[in-house]
Formats: C-alpha cells, sequence, structure tokens
C-alpha cells in the first residue's frame, strides 16, 4: 500500500481518556468501517504500567469510512473526554539547516568538498 494511499486512510485521534486501550478504540470505530489496525503510541513512565500518549491511530480499509469517523467522532465524548479527530499527517522528518536544498547547492560546501578538475587527475576537456 502507498504512503498516500494509507495517510487517507488513517485518522488520528486525540484527547484519549487513560484508560482508553486498543480494544476500546477498535469498538468505538468499527461501526464506521473495516479496521485494519489500531495504534496506541505508548509513553513509558513505569515499566510496569505502560500508558499511551493521549492519542492514538486507526487505519480503516477505505477513506471514505475514515471520512465518515471524522465526520461523526470528532468534538464528540468518549469516555468523559472530548476526542479530536481528522486526517493522520505523515510525521516530518528532521529539519535540515539548508531546508529541502540539496548540500551540493552551497558555496560552502562546494569549497569544501569539490577540488578542481585537475587536483583531481582529471583531464583538462579543450
Amino acid at each position: 500500500m502507498e504512503d498516500g494511499t494509507k495517510s487517507k486512510k488513517t485518522v488520528f485521534v486525540g484527547g484519549l481518556n487513560e484508560d482508553i486501550d486498543e480494544a476500546i478504540l477498535y469498538e468505538t470505530f468499527s461501526t464506521f468501517g473495516d479496521i485494519l489496525e489500531v495504534q496506541l503510541p505508548s509513553a513509558v513512565v513505569d515499566p510496569n504500567q505502560p500508558k499511551h500518549r493521549g492519542y492514538g491511530f486507526v487505519t480503516f480499509g477505505a477513506s471514505a469510512d475514515a471520512q465518515d469517523a471524522i465526520d461523526n467522532m470528532d468534538m464528540n465524548e468518549l469516555k468523559g473526554k472530548v476526542l479530536k479527530v481528522n486526517l493522520a499527517r505523515p510525521m516530518k522528518g528532521p529539519v535540515q539547516p539548508m531546508g529541502n536544498r540539496a548540500v551540493w547547492e552551497s558555496e560552502e560546501w562546494l569549497k569544501e568538498n569539490v577540488k578542481p578538475l585537475t587536483q583531481n587527475r582529471g583531464t583538462d576537456l579543450d
């Protein structure tokens, strides 16, 4: 499955109560369609009692099902807490100092790493 396709089928569910588990999330969202995966990223505070971070992801089999879940569950209450439900976005990579430019586009990089052709045992092209 392509990442772009998967992201349109995956919803972010924020504002989860600490006693919510994957089974409850599955049961709550299965009303809207076939669920392929439920994830609750854990925040390991105590190794004996792992807890989630207060948010999760639900991946549906169809993007229309994901949109139905968003339309019906965003700003609704689950176990005493109001949920924030929207399309999941891919994680952003590490921030690069030059943004999305290639390193060789920088004059400093070129000066440090590129030698003239004659110093590289190359031949001069006339």
